[in-house]
């Protein structure tokens, strides 16, 4: 990672830095994967290049211009939390500058126009694939809008996160399958649903409890005991891969017995141990290491998948 950086800030300009810190793009390529690894087991093949191109087009403007949304909708609030020592954290959402908005490094029109320009080319490009894959888009960036003007409203916008986290891969799916299969399609969306709340959304305000207490937010964990917020991740993970156990058996990749074994082993490290340690220590860095590696799920997952398609 030190090296990719490296190269980073010596190939991109350090005001477009800015702006990719806003989409938080580092952490956005990951999630990509998710819609990546959704159309591919879907789909059990390749699609065609031609979708497949305007897949990934669509894919990056859709979560570069969301994710840009949340710091324009949050900033505010981010602008109370930001500290000086908040860069350095060792979590992937403080890899490039956290908050850039809040910390008055880019105007408020200039990322609004920077998250306007990306929702059109996500638009455009999830229309040309299906019109309903507009509707997703659209929901999506609302309710992730709505998320943010929750933090001091209820605990409960850990719902809207997973809807918002799961409206890409669905999509995904739509962009293949004009009709696609409810129950896979169904699966596919508890799963995210559950990794979002459990694996990033969950122990990201777990570790923030600190900023956010100070503010008077309403987020899980301060609205409940740290016991009681260890042995929810703990269930919603378990839940989770449990559930894409099953996605992977009723997928139409023909998976290999390696393919179930890496799939168990990988799962475990990267989700189900991390949030055992959190139950055990109920730590913040627990907290921190679990989002982290939990972040680095839906690319695991399509390596797994790719693994099967190209072998």
């Amino acid at each position: 990672m030190k090296y990719v950086m490296l190269i980073y800030d010596t190939v991109v300009p350090e005001k477009l830095q800015f702006f990719f810190a806003l989409s938080r793009t580092h952490h956005g390529v990951l999630d990509m994967m998710a819609p990546a690894f959704a159309a591919l087991i879907y789909l059990g093949r390749f699609p065609d290049p031609g979708i497949a191109a305007a897949g990934i087009i669509t894919i990056f403007a859709g979560y570069t211009a969301v994710y840009a949304l949340n710091d324009i909708a949050g900033y505010k609030d981010d602008k109370k939390k930001i500290r000086p020592t908040l860069d350095n954290r060792i979590d992937l959402d403080s890899i490039l500058t956290r908050h850039p908005l809040a910390q008055g490094m880019i105007s408020l029109k200039s990322a609004l126009v920077w998250a306007l320009f990306w929702s059109i080319v996500a638009a455009v490009g999830a229309f040309y694939l299906n019109p309903v894959c507009i509707l997703i888009f659209i929901c999506g960036a609302l309710l992730e809008i709505i998320y943010c003007f929750l933090l001091k409203i209820s605990y409960l916008r850990v719902i809207i996160s997973g809807f918002v986290k799961s409206a890409g891969p669905v999509a995904a799916v739509f962009a293949v399958d004009r009709n696609p299969d409810a129950l896979f399609l169904i699966l596919l969306f508890v799963f995210f649903f559950l990794w979002e709340a459990g694996g990033q959304n969950i122990p990201n305000d777990y570790t923030d409890m600190d900023e956010d207490r100070q503010i008077n937010a309403k987020t899980l964990p301060l609205m409940f005991d740290r016991d009681i917020t260890c042995r929810l991740i703990m269930g919603l993970l378990s839940v989770s891969f449990l559930i894409m156990m099953v996605l992977f058996f009723i997928s139409s990749v023909d998976f290999s017995l390696f393919s179930y074994l890496l799939f168990g082993t990988g799962s475990a490290f990267i989700l189900i141990l991390p949030a055992k340690k959190l139950l055990k220590t109920g730590a913040d860095h627990a907290a921190m290491s679990l989002f982290n590696s939990a972040s680095y799920y839906p690319f695991f997952l399509l390596c797994v998948v790719m693994m099967n398609l190209f072998l």
